[in-house]
This record gives structure tokens, sequence and C-alpha cells, in this order.
């Protein structure tokens, strides 16, 4: 059996992959390299050589890497804050841009005992697990509406726990669903949200024009149809002094701070960018309504009282 350098076998790799226009292709050749030698990829220097059945299967991936199958596909799995997801059809692919969110949440909680969060449109339960995986102390509830999704996000709970975790709820439904959800009115003290976001007829990469549910990934002609309901659910949720953060298409850096805006017990209304520099989520925190600001319009008006909108309690939101 001949034995060949693994150096050799990667470069081969990553022209194949740049070729096929694969935006990083020599990580991933180092990425499906390391997964099949079940090794960390900084480790890689440590296998000089391969044998070369290993690298005609090596080689197979990698031809399915160049077809835009994603990475997280064909090793099965990726890395989100402190928690390791399953992944694969039928479910969107946490991206590094939403650990931003991650990170200011967690931020947002340090000093809050046993806190209360939840997670809407959890998908693979990504943020939902990753607080969890930070926060143990934490009730943590994760809402899915979508039967695939919920099934990898219960996947990955079990396997969280299974490895010494703590228990996150799931539920399966539609949060407009006010049945849902009615058990949790105002007693959040973090809601977070990675919605459909991206407005319809947006060209989009293959890996997600391909592999990722459109309805995890399109949210209507403007990109706000799930993001403008889900808000006045979330004010519905939180506790007063509770906060939330919803990621948004990066064209909606003034848009959603500005419906945020408009809920008169919403206020410290901020949005952050993600680790590319590009608007990408909004915040904000919960008020009682003797301490409401006047709401205000996109330009920054003050909306009269009678024509802001209620959330579900039936206070303003």
């Amino acid at each position: 059996m001949t034995r060949v350098s693994l150096r050799g076998a990667i470069l081969a790799a990553t022209t194949t992959l740049d070729r096929a226009g694969v935006p990083s292709p020599g990580v991933d050749a180092e990425e499906l390299a390391a997964h099949l030698l079940g090794a960390p990829r900084t480790r890689l220097g440590m296998t000089p050589l391969v044998e070369d059945t290993w690298v005609s299967t090596y080689q197979a991936l990698v031809a399915q890497r160049a077809e835009r199958v994603p990475l997280q596909h064909l090793v099965g799995s990726v890395q989100f804050g402190r928690a390791e997801l399953t992944v694969g059809p039928g479910v969107f692919i946490p991206r590094p841009e939403t650990e931003s969110l991650l990170e200011w949440a967690l931020a947002a909680i340090a000093g809050i005992t046993a806190p209360v969060v939840i997670d809407l449109c959890a998908g693979s339960g990504a943020i939902a697990l990753g607080i969890s995986a930070a926060r143990p102390d934490a009730r943590v509830i994760a809402v899915e509406r979508y039967p695939a999704a919920l099934a990898w996000a219960r996947r990955n709970i079990v396997k969280h726990i299974d490895g010494g975790g703590s228990r996150v709820e799931l539920r399966g439904g539609d949060i407009a669903d006010q049945r849902l959800l009615a058990d949790l009115d105002g007693i959040a003290d973090l809601v977070t949200a990675n919605p459909p976001y991206v407005p319809d007829g947006t060209a989009v990469e293959p890996e997600v024009e391909k592999f990722d549910p459109p309805e995890a990934v399109f949210g209507g002609p403007d990109g706000l149809d799930v993001i403008k309901p889900l808000i006045s659910v979330a004010a519905g949720l939180l506790k007063v002094g509770g906060v939330l953060a919803i990621e948004h298409d990066d064209s909606h850096g003034e848009v959603v701070p500005a419906l945020l805006r408009a809920r008169r017990v919403l206020t410290d209304v901020a949005d952050h960018n993600d680790l590319t520099l590009r608007p990408r989520f909004v915040t904000a925190t919960r008020v009682r309504m003797s301490q409401a600001r006047p709401a205000t319009g996109p330009t920054g008006a003050v909306v009269p009282a009678d024509s802001s909108a209620t959330d579900k309690t039936g206070t303003g939101s």
C-alpha cells in the first residue's frame, strides 16, 4: 500500500475547491482532512503521510464540497460558542456571524442568577444551546415551528444533556399562536431570535440556495414578514428590565431598529455589527408602561399614543 504526502493531498484539494468557487478553499480542505483523520485541524502536521486509499476517500469528500455541499453537512457538525451542534439537510446551518449575538446575550445576563432565556425561531438550537452551555444555571426555552428543524434541535438537546449539559426546553409551534407561549408572558430576562430575514429574490451562495431550507432563510419581499410580528411577541415575553436581541439582514441596519423604537415599552434600542463589521442584530430593553417613552416612527417623529401597537398582553409593545 502506497503512502503519500498529506500536505500534497491538501494542496491539491485546495486547488480543486478554489476552482469551484468555494469561499475558503484552504480552510475547507484542511477541515475535511482533519475530519477524516479524526484529529484537530491544528494537528494535521503530526500526520505527514497517509495511505493512498485514504486519499481516495478524501478526494470523494472534496468533490462533494466542490459541488457546494456545505462543509458542515460533510463533517456532520458545527461549533457554536461552547456548543457542538449536529446539522444536516432540513435545518439552517449556524453562521459565525451569529456568535456576535450570542456573545452580547451572554454579557447581558452575566449578572443575573438563574436567568430565564427564550430563543425564538430556534432552528438547530444553536443560540439556546450556546447559552445553556455557558450558563448551566439558566432556564432556556427554545421555540421552533418547522418539523425538520425541530428534529435537529431535539437531537442536539439530547446530545447536550447526555454530555452533562443542563436541561433545555423545546416547544414546537408558531410563535404567533398565543397558546404556545402564554405561560411565559412577562418572565424572560432575555429573548433572542435568528428569524428568516433575507428579502425574497436576493441572490445567495449555492450552499444556501441548495441546502438551507428556504423557510429558514427568506422573510418575504422586504425580509420583515417574520421580524415584525416577532417584535410584539418578544416584548410580551420580557419582564421589566429584560432585554432582547434579534438578528437581521445587513440591509436592515436602520429599518429594524426603527421598528423597535416604535414600540413604547422598548428602550435602549441599539444596532450591532457582526464579525465582518456589517449591521447584524438589534437589541432593546423592556420598560414599565408608566415609564414608557413616546413611540417614534422610522423618521424619529413622535407617534400619537392612540396609534401605537399593543402586544398580546394588552399593553403597548
